[in-house]
């Protein structure tokens, strides 16, 4: 008997990470939550501002360029930024420590009404909970993309959604799913001629 193929047990994988997400009683509810958080949020003139760590910072980088480039079709630019300047990073790294990164970008661009998107695969990123915690101070939402639980940021963000799984490439295939839907979401009200017909 052979063994199953590796390739196919990884989608198969994926899929059941997905709709353990989607069967989750929080998950659907708080990406809702999430994308009128977002709208609000742009409607009020205000940014939308994002980070995380490694592959995490990929996903910020991500979130923040479908925003200010083009998602679906041609419209507006809309303000969105991620911390992910490499020599503000290491400046801020070697003056302050690594733990103060995020933290120190919160506290020189954001504003109270602006929204951050605080990514972290196991919710327990030192930088990542300072963020949140200077956010909080100025008056900014807070949502963080979680797994492994939630960690420590599940208790801190005020809109946490937890992927329910282990392993973070899992866990950020589903980050990048609600990053996408929630932009398609935003889109869908402030620019709907981009989905009519």
């Amino acid at each position: 008997m052979s063994s199953p193929d590796p390739i196919r047990a990884s989608f198969d994988e994926a899929l059941q990470t997905l709709q353990a997400f989607l069967a989750s009683p929080e998950g659907f509810p708080r990406v809702s939550s999430f994308a009128q958080a977002a709208h609000e949020t742009l409607a009020a003139n205000k940014r939308l501002l994002a980070c995380g760590n490694g592959g995490s910072m990929c996903d910020a980088m991500h979130f923040a360029e479908e925003w200010t480039g083009r998602f679906r079709g041609n419209r507006a630019a809309l303000p969105a930024i991620a911390f992910s300047d490499p020599s503000q990073l290491t400046c801020i790294a070697n003056d302050f420590g690594y733990d103060e990164v995020f933290a120190r970008s919160v506290q020189a661009l954001a504003s109270e009404g602006d929204l951050l998107l605080a990514i972290s695969t196991s919710g327990n990123s030192p930088n990542v909970l300072r963020a949140v915690e200077e956010a909080k101070r100025l008056g900014v939402t807070t949502v963080g993309l979680l797994g492994k639980g939630g960690g420590k940021l599940k208790d801190e963000v005020d809109i946490p959604i937890i992927v329910p799984a282990t392993t973070s490439d899992r866990i950020q295939e589903v980050h990048i799913k609600i990053i996408h839907i929630v932009i398609e979401a935003v889109e869908r009200r402030m620019f709907p001629e981009n989905y009519a017909g």
